[in-house]
């Protein structure tokens, strides 16, 4: 039979013993989760009086399920097929690059020189076409 978690938990103050914790402490912390969270006096959640009765009594935060859980290793925590190894998967390429694996900073810069070399050019043409141009004549 369980024994009423109200009985095992004891407080101190100061460093010096309350005793043990009664149900009127256990309502008074709950009142105080409940104003904390937004809420007023009356309106105490089942959530508030469960937190409220953890708090004083040194009851663990977390619930038996969650206590399991963290208490297993890590790499056994899930393990959607159990006994299954799994398999590497290949690296797919960036979103940020091309087929040629070049990012697009990369692509952006030889875009820009390609576009300044075009514009030299254009622009040294014109400077030929200008001066091999006879001078016009004035009627």
């Amino acid at each position: 039979m369980k024994t009423n978690p109200l009985k095992e938990g004891t407080l101190t103050e100061n460093s010096a013993g309350i005793g043990m914790v009664t149900r009127k402490m256990v309502r008074d912390r709950a009142v105080e989760l409940a104003v904390i969270n937004g809420r007023s006096a009356r309106d105490v959640s089942k959530s508030d009086w469960e937190q409220a009765s953890r708090e004083l009594t040194g009851e663990p935060d977390t619930d038996p399920k969650e206590a399991i859980l963290e208490s297993a290793p890590e790499s056994e925590r899930w393990d959607p097929l159990p006994g299954s190894t799994g398999h590497k998967v290949p690296v797919s390429p960036s979103e940020d690059e091309d087929d040629e694996g070049r990012s697009d900073n990369e692509r952006l810069v030889e875009e820009g020189i390609a576009g300044a070399e075009h514009d030299q050019m254009r622009q040294a043409s014109l400077k030929q076409d200008n001066h091999s141009a006879p001078p016009s004549s004035a009627v």
